[in-house]
């Protein structure tokens, strides 16, 4: 199932902003502002993971540095994104990208040989 999330749901939350003013000070403010809405949102939505859906990105549920601990930090995010298919993915993705190529923050990360 590319996306495991839809099963028992009924709805999808998008939280998005936009700001114009530049600088730190805005970004932290505006940052702050995101951070308190999905921090309110908390006992609305999924939990044990918390979930997410890919193609909205989130990289404040984490990254990867594609280092030593590229599974760990893949698994953290990944987990939340694909739920029990993320090891199977790994696996896919270590015969297909062995080298691991294509990547971002939030790649699939292939598995140390």
């Amino acid at each position: 199932m590319a996306f495991p999330h839809r099963a028992g749901n009924l709805f999808k939350i998008e939280y998005s902003m936009n700001w114009h003013k530049e600088g730190s000070k805005g970004d932290k403010l505006h940052m702050n502002q995101i951070r308190r809405v999905y921090s309110y949102m908390t006992p609305f939505v999924t939990k044990s993971p918390r979930g997410a859906y890919l193609n909205y990105r989130d990289l404040d549920i984490g990254i990867n540095h594609h280092d030593k601990n590229s599974h760990e930090e893949g698994k953290f995010y990944g987990e939340k994104y694909f739920l029990g298919n993320f090891d199977r993915l790994v696996k896919v993705k270590t015969m297909v990208d062995p080298h691991n190529f294509f990547r971002n923050e939030q790649s699939i990360p292939t598995l140390l040989s």
